[in-house]
């Protein structure tokens, strides 16, 4: 089954988020499952979770030792850049975009999905894959999960067409206020490879957002691989007085900064742009 065929993408969706719900469930240093015992469950061949599995342990999230098994990989590092005094503003990355659908279709949320759009696992979701494009380029892969009864007759067609989130207002009355992202290293599997037309473990950035609406209930949970080789994520980044800084001093650091460097813990405001490179 090639990258292309309708319900490709949708597959190797569900076994990647049945794994990472294994993963999510325990804690560092577990075992999960034998490929064997994941296969059965999941009803898919050795090669289909043997590339899951792959694309995991380069993710840095499963451990494999040769002749124990697959665990649970340690925990990310990870840090938060918090604007206090504006808000954190994303402005139009570069380049001309657009957008080829790959899938579209309701399904039931499942767990792991479910727990993020605070949905029962039989809930039923808008699934939608889509290659995003810059001036005809493939540049990212993008997927995104909407609560069903949110977008009632909602249309391939409209996805293909405008701004989203501005759709979501205009059509279904759904007023998205704040999103958490969260940016990642990766590498891309052979299936992402063919579609972005890189090479297999090529370096990508993943990127994982929840966005939640007027009343801050969930409205969209998206997973995006973007190409390392073209893409690139810029801030700006703006000091201010910290007398009315809360937290100790020392406490944590910014990204990429060295702790110390802002020892008096001045407030940060920052803005964060895409930036697509050349060719």
């Amino acid at each position: 089954m090639n990258a292309g065929t309708p319900g490709a993408v949708l597959k190797r969706e569900r076994v990647r988020d049945h794994i990472l719900e294994l993963i999510e469930s325990q804690r560092p240093g577990d075992p999960i499952p034998s490929e064997r015992t994941l296969c059965a469950a999941l009803g898919v061949s050795r090669p289909t979770l043997r590339a899951a599995v792959d694309e995991l342990v380069a993710a840095g999230l499963l451990v494999r030792e040769h002749g124990r098994g697959m665990f649970v990989a340690p925990e990310k590092i990870t840090q938060e850049l918090v604007a206090r005094e504006q808000a954190l503003t994303v402005p139009q990355a570069a380049g001309a975009w657009s957008s080829r659908l790959l899938e579209f279709t309701t399904i039931p949320a499942g767990a792991r999905v479910g727990r993020r759009l605070r949905l029962s696992p039989a809930a039923k979701i808008v699934y939608v894959a889509r290659l995003r494009l810059v001036d005809g380029a493939p540049m990212a892969i993008e997927h995104l999960h909407i609560a069903a009864d949110l977008v009632p007759g909602l249309s391939a067609q409209e996805l293909e067409s405008g701004d989203l989130y501005e759709h979501l207002r205009a059509h279904h009355d759904v007023h998205v206020r704040e999103a958490t992202q969260a940016i990642e290293p990766t590498v891309v599997s052979r299936a992402e490879a063919d579609l972005l037309d890189v090479p297999e473990l090529s370096p990508a950035l993943l990127f994982e957002r929840l966005t939640s609406d007027t009343t801050g209930r969930p409205v969209e949970y998206v997973h995006s691989l973007y190409r390392g080789d073209r893409y690139r994520i810029v801030s700006r980044l703006t000091l201010g007085p910290a007398a009315t800084a809360a937290e100790p001093s020392g406490a944590g650091h910014h990204p990429g900064i060295p702790p110390g460097d802002f020892a008096h813990r001045d407030t940060l405001a920052s803005s964060t742009r895409g930036d697509v490179q050349g060719p």
